[in-house]
Formats: C-alpha cells, sequence, structure tokens
C-alpha cells in the first residue's frame, strides 16, 4: 500500500472491521472508496494483513463486477451486458466505441481520458440496450447518440442545446 494519507484511512477500515477475513468483502469497499482502484499490489497487501492467500482475495475481487482492478480513465463508459441489452444489440455498440476510440473493453485510451467497463446488469430492462458514461444513462442506446455523447464529454465536440 502506497506511504501516504491513503494508508491511515485504509488501517482505520481494517481496524473497523477488526482485521477480520469475514470482513474481506467490506474491506475492499473501504479500500476502493478510499484508492480508486484495486490493484495487485493492494490486494497483496490486504491478503497479508488478513492472513488470507491472495488467491481468494484475488478472486473475491474480480468475482464482483463492482471492483476496478486497474485504474478507470477519467471518464468511464459502462455497457450492460444483461440479456435484455444484449439482445437489443449492446454488442455492435460496444464494437463501435472501441473501434472509434482505440480502446479495448476493460481498458483504457492511452492519455488516460476514456474507459470502457461493462456490467452483467443496470436493471432497466425495458430501455435495453443501456450504456452509462459517467453518470448518465442512455437507454435505448444507439452507437451514433453513444459515440456523440461520449465525444462531447471528451470536449471533441460541442454539446447541443436542449
Amino acid at each position: 500500500m502506497k506511504d501516504d494519507k491513503r494508508r491511515g484511512l485504509l488501517e482505520k477500515v481494517l481496524k473497523d472491521h477488526g482485521y477480520q477475513e469475514s470482513a474481506l468483502l467490506e474491506i475492499l469497499h473501504g479500500a476502493q472508496e478510499i484508492y480508486g482502484f484495486l490493484d495487485k499490489e493492494l490486494l497483496t497487501e490486504i491478503a497479508g494483513v488478513l492472513n488470507l492467500p491472495p488467491s481468494q482475495v484475488y478472486g473475491v475481487a474480480t468475482f464482483y463486477s463492482f471492483f476496478k482492478l486497474r485504474k478507470p480513465g477519467e471518464h468511464v463508459v459502462t455497457a450492460c451486458l444483461g440479456t435484455a441489452c444484449y439482445v437489443k444489440g449492446v454488442e455492435p455498440i460496444i464494437a463501435a466505441i472501441e473501434e472509434e476510440f482505440h480502446l479495448k473493453r476493460g481498458g483504457s485510451t492511452e492519455d488516460g481520458k476514456l474507459s470502457i467497463l461493462q456490467t452483467r446488469c443496470i436493471g432497466a430492462c425495458a430501455m435495453a440496450p443501456i450504456i452509462s458514461i459517467d453518470d448518465v444513462i442512455i437507454g435505448k442506446a444507439t452507437k451514433e447518440v453513444v459515440i456523440k455523447h461520449i465525444k462531447q464529454v471528451l470536449g471533441e465536440t460541442k454539446a447541443e442545446a436542449v
């Protein structure tokens, strides 16, 4: 864990949970709140403090889509891969984003401005396919609308008056 004030905050989270392995999920949530993501070094350190195998900690962190294992970009696009979104065509939208912005799902652009992630379900199936950009949900998304919105967020085009 980096030797900065975040270390003290994480120590408080660990102490609040009594350094108990049964609190792993809550500790990982706290760590991600503090650091923004859970890299290999941080997961290994948490495993050591809790006296757990690193594979177990990594397994929990990768099981839940909430946890980020890499530093996300400044702006985050999240694509819903639930059944309704998949059937309604989210895959071609993801492919268009990857092509337009030269990135792969789960990754970020070289400049760190944009990341694309996927989730299993956003819970708004009637609006499928769904893409979220930062905190904005785009329902009944099309690749044209999504790419235009991403470009606006990145400052590549001017926002239109509504």
